[in-house]
C-alpha cells in the first residue's frame, strides 16, 4: 500500500513539476535540459566550434541542449556533438550517436575512432548506475562511473578543456572530489535549481587539465 501511495505522490508532483511542463514546452526529452543550461551559463562552457562528448546520453535531453549551442545564426552546425549510451536513444539531427556499454573497452575504442584524434572541449555525463539501496555498494559504483569519466576526460580533454559529471552525497562523495582535484586546476560543486530538494544528486564541474 505504501508503495502505492509513494508512486500516486511521485506522479503527483511529476505533473505538477514546473520543469516537466516547461521542457514539454520548449521540445526537450526531459526536465535534466535545464539542470545542464543552468551549470552551463553559471560556468560560462560551451560555444560555437566545440567538440562535446556526452557520455549516458539517453533519452538526450543534454545532447539536445548541446546541440542547440553549437548552431550558427543561419542554423549551420558549427563543432561536434558524440553521444552514448547502453540504451537506444531517439536520433537527434547534428548528434552522432552510437550505443554501447561505455565501461567495455571495444565500446571506449569505438568512441576514440570517432573522435579520430581530435581533442574535445566538454565531456558531459548525466549517468547514473543503477543504485541497490545498499550504501557501500552503490558508493562503490558512482564511483567507478565518475572514474570512467574522468579517465576518458584525461585521456582526451584538450588542456583547457571541461567536465560535467552527476555525483551523489554521501559515502565516498568527498573521494570523488578529491580525485577530480588532483587532475584539475578548478573543481566546483553544483546543485542545479532543476535539481529536485530531496536529491542527493550534485554536479561536479571541473576545468583545466593539470600538466601531469
Amino acid at each position: 500500500m505504501a508503495k502505492k501511495k509513494f508512486s500516486k505522490n511521485w506522479i503527483h508532483q511529476h505533473i505538477n513539476d514546473p520543469y516537466v511542463k516547461l521542457a514539454q514546452q520548449k521540445g526537450y526529452r526531459a526536465r535534466a535540459a535545464f539542470k545542464l543550461i543552468e551549470i552551463l551559463e553559471t560556468e560560462k562552457l560551451m560555444r560555437q566550434g566545440d567538440i562535446i562528448v556526452d557520455l549516458g546520453a539517453a533519452p538526450g535531453s543534454w545532447s539536445q541542449v548541446a546541440r542547440e549551442r553549437l548552431v550558427t545564426p543561419s542554423g549551420e552546425l558549427d563543432g561536434r556533438v558524440i553521444a552514448l549510451d547502453l540504451l537506444p536513444m531517439e536520433e537527434i539531427a547534428g548528434v552522432e550517436f552510437f550505443q554501447g556499454d561505455f565501461r567495455e573497452d571495444e565500446v571506449l575504442h569505438e568512441l576514440e575512432q570517432r573522435l579520430d584524434g581530435q581533442q574535445v572541449d566538454l565531456v558531459i555525463s548525466d549517468m547514473a548506475p543503477n543504485l541497490s539501496g545498499v550504501g557501500p555498494a552503490d558508493a562503490a559504483r558512482i564511483q567507478h562511473v565518475c572514474e570512467l569519466v574522468l579517465e576518458f576526460a584525461i585521456a582526451h580533454l584538450k588542456p583547457e578543456g571541461a567536465v560535467i559529471v552527476k555525483a551523489f552525497h554521501g559515502s565516498g562523495f568527498s573521494q570523488i572530489v578529491e580525485l577530480f582535484k588532483r587532475h584539475f586546476k578548478r573543481v566546483v560543486e553544483r546543485k542545479p535549481k532543476a535539481s529536485r530538494d530531496r536529491s542527493a544528486e550534485t554536479f561536479l564541474v571541473a576545468k583545466g587539465l593539470k600538466e601531469s
